[in-house]
């Protein structure tokens, strides 16, 4: 799998910043300011562009990397998941999103994502692997389920705005339920066994751009680190997308993905983590969706 790093992601949204910031500017001091709360009925003056409510959903096509180690450091290797375990490289599923503005101006607004992979797979393991002090020889069957969700909520207020850009900072949760399991042959169903909640803050940069009334480009980079005794996690979620609305409440839009997370814990260190083990997961897909907005 091609990889592209998020930092090659978050270095286009700072480019594409620089390049739309001068000319949004540039409108904004040409253009009277317009009170769109005040307008008339029927007015034909523009309205701001800036939703007071969305929720879009579509299929997601990701390409997905997944290492998992089960265990302390030395009682385990870490097992990339899709090649040594046969689980598919590649998924499709349903993503959903939505979010919503308060107030008349419009600059506080809050998202909720919701995304889930489920996936199984069952071979034989081509060398040996020692997992949690156990050792799998090779040529065993393996039967191994990965599950995860990612649920995100983010407050953002956008600290610039008018009627062609949207620049916003936001604060918000990624929450991760997981399950890994693993079940060999002679051995059961006891080696390997991940179940857990993983509940990451995070802090990001949102652009939204009005390059026409029907056409939008929305980008979006949210970040985590934190290393807290026997715990360290890291997160880096970024995004773009460009949208068509040929209707004044419904349009369509292609984006693209990029998503790493670690998981490293021996013990109960951080809330919501009870495992000894370090899991790394990245995927990177394109989604096509269709979204109502009000």
């Amino acid at each position: 799998m091609g990889k592209v790093s998020a930092g090659t992601v978050a270095a286009l949204v700072v480019a594409m910043l620089v390049v739309l910031a001068p000319a949004s500017s540039h409108a904004a001091d040409n253009t009277a300011p317009v009170d769109y709360t005040a307008l008339p009925v029927g007015s034909t003056v523009k309205k701001i562009p800036w939703e007071k409510f969305s929720i879009q959903g579509g299929a997601f096509f990701a390409a997905l990397n997944n290492k998992v180690m089960v265990g302390s450091e030395g009682g385990g290797v870490a097992i990339d998941v899709e090649e040594a375990l046969g689980l598919d490289m590649h998924n499709t599923v349903f993503r959903v999103a939505g979010l919503y503005r308060i107030g008349e101006k419009r600059r506080h607004r809050v998202d909720l994502d919701y995304l889930y992979f489920n996936r199984s797979g069952t071979k034989n393991v081509e060398k040996d692997i020692l997992v949690d002090n156990v050792l799998i020889s090779a040529g065993r069957r393996v039967d191994t389920t990965f599950n995860y969700q990612i649920i995100r909520a983010a407050y953002s207020y956008s600290f610039f705005q008018d009627d062609r850009m949207d620049l916003a900072a936001s604060i918000g949760l990624f929450v991760m339920p997981l399950k890994f399991e693993m079940s060999v042959e002679g051995l059961g169903s006891k080696q390997g066994n991940l179940d857990f909640t993983a509940p990451l803050p995070a802090v990001g940069l949102r652009g939204d751009f009005a390059v026409t009334p029907r056409w939008f480009i929305r980008t979006n980079i949210d970040v985590f680190y934190l290393e807290y005794q026997n715990f360290k996690g890291s997160l880096v979620d970024s995004r773009i997308a460009v949208e068509y609305n040929p209707w004044d409440h419904f349009g369509f839009g292609l984006g693209f993905d990029n998503f790493r997370v670690r998981v490293e814990a021996q013990g109960n260190d951080f809330p919501g983590i009870d495992f000894q083990g370090d899991i790394k997961s990245q995927f990177m897909g394109v989604q096509l969706y269709a979204r109502y907005f009000f």
